[in-house]
């Protein structure tokens, strides 16, 4: 009868899957294919010229392109120099922008709309209206030629997005848990990372991409910081590998691919993690 039951559930199961799971297979499909075909297009003969139609597997078929971006440029030096550019940045915006989410949401009513409307401000100042001051600010402060220069907007949270995002989630959170924990004698450092940070998981996964995407992907920022060869991250690497030659296609969908593939590598880790959590 069991068996019975169970054989039942599991047809009923698979008679269900198309109807819940096909349009989200089609999507994923969509959002997958342009890195397929990047993928693929890496694979092609070097010089030769992309394909008009979409090309699943390329004849014939070669990986040496990757061996060839790093024989023409210090690749491998790009790349150290792009993950510790990107974990030092998310590390330091986990922290900071934490830390003023939290004082924000322990603020009085009237304090937290005056910042969340100068939050609001910020955010929509445009990027490039900020390049100078920061350029003359950084040179100022011997920040020039140098990781410090990317590095230092995650002092002050990286965006006010993130800010914000902690914030609405210590929000959430009864604040008679951070009352209580008060009265037993905990401080405010004691209360912020043993009981806000692990409520605000979502937050920090959420935050932590995003940061490792905005420092990983950063192509502005080194381009204006940076003068030696030895301090350049991957976007500018990609720049070089195009002016020694454009038509290249296959070698710079390589370099693409080595850009690429670490930020879906985070991405599907800090995805599998807060699964994990949430079925925890």
């Amino acid at each position: 009868m069991k068996t019975d039951r169970r054989l039942t559930r599991w047809m009923a199961s698979a008679a269900s899957f198309p109807t819940r799971h096909l349009l989200p297979l089609i999507l994923t499909g969509l959002f997958l294919l342009p890195l397929f075909w990047m993928f693929s297009a890496s694979l092609r003969v070097p010089g030769t010229p992309p394909s008009p139609t979409l090309e699943w597997i390329p004849q014939p078929l070669t990986f040496s392109n990757f061996v060839r971006i790093f024989e023409v440029l210090p690749m491998g030096r790009y790349l150290l120099n792009s993950t510790f550019v990107a974990l030092m940045g998310v590390a330091l915006t986990l922290l900071t922008a934490s830390w003023a989410g939290f004082g924000m949401s322990q603020l009085g009513p009237r304090a937290r709309l005056r910042l969340l409307i100068l939050s609001a401000v910020l955010q929509m100042i445009p990027v490039t209206a900020l390049w100078l001051a920061r350029f003359v600010l950084f040179a100022w402060l011997g920040f020039g030629n140098s990781h410090l220069a990317l590095i230092a907007p995650a002092l002050m949270g990286s965006s006010p997005l993130f800010i914000l995002l902690f914030y609405w989630n210590f929000r959430r959170i009864n604040s008679t848990v951070f009352e209580s924990a008060e009265l037993d004698g905990a401080s405010l450092l004691k209360i912020w990372w043993h009981i806000a940070l692990p409520l605000a998981r979502p937050a920090l996964m959420a935050v932590g991409l995003l940061a490792f995407l905005f420092y990983w992907n950063d192509f502005i920022n080194p381009l204006l910081y940076l003068r030696s060869q030895t301090l350049y991250t991957l976007p500018v690497g990609l720049l070089q590998l195009q002016e020694m030659d454009k038509t290249n296609w296959p070698l710079l969908m390589a370099a693409s691919v080595v850009i690429t593939v670490p930020a879906v590598a985070v991405f599907a880790a800090l995805q599998r993690t807060l699964l994990w959590w949430e079925m925890e």
